[in-house]
């Protein structure tokens, strides 16, 4: 739990138990709520649990999230997979991208991630996706230039009568 977190449900809890405190003092429901800025139905959920489980049922309970689809031991076979390279999984290019892996676990796991969550799973991993190049490497810069400084400006002078 980060420690935001933490910190926030450290004061909610609080506020649990200093409500238990204002009731054994003879406040009632509606005092207590008004106190705390909580809503009565709040107030009486609180007291409910106590009566059933006793006080030790106040405290804050980490929220875990959605349970991971990929086990540990899954997801330590990513790299394994990935190592074969993308053209062995039918990709042009050796380039590692977040959507072509996204297919592989797909593939290998039958579990479909979102692209973004990739990412984020790479970086458990301590991988990094590639980004693809996005210059052809048959480029000729000094064709290129030779091209804009001769060829184009003759096409302009031609055409636009410059």
């Amino acid at each position: 739990m980060s420690k935001n977190k933490a910190q926030t449900a450290n004061w909610k809890e609080r506020r649990r138990f200093h409500a238990v405190k204002l009731k054994n003092n003879g406040w009632k429901h509606r005092e207590i709520a008004t106190a705390l800025d909580v809503s009565e139905g709040a107030v009486s959920r609180w007291f409910k649990r106590v009566e059933e489980n006793g006080k030790g049922s106040l405290h804050a309970r980490p929220h875990t999230g959605r349970p991971a689809e990929l086990t540990d031991k899954e997801k330590r076979l990513i790299p394994d997979y990935l190592g074969q390279g993308a053209e062995a999984y039918g990709f042009r290019g050796a380039v590692w991208t977040c959507p072509r892996i996204r297919k592989v676990i797909e593939w290998e796991f039958g579990v479909s991630y979102h692209r973004s969550h990739i990412a984020r799973l790479l970086k458990e991993l301590k991988w990094t996706p590639q980004q693809p190049v996005e210059r052809a490497s048959q480029r000729d810069e000094r064709q290129i230039r030779r091209w804009r400084k001769e060829v184009w400006i003759e096409t302009k002078k031609s055409r636009f009568g410059t």
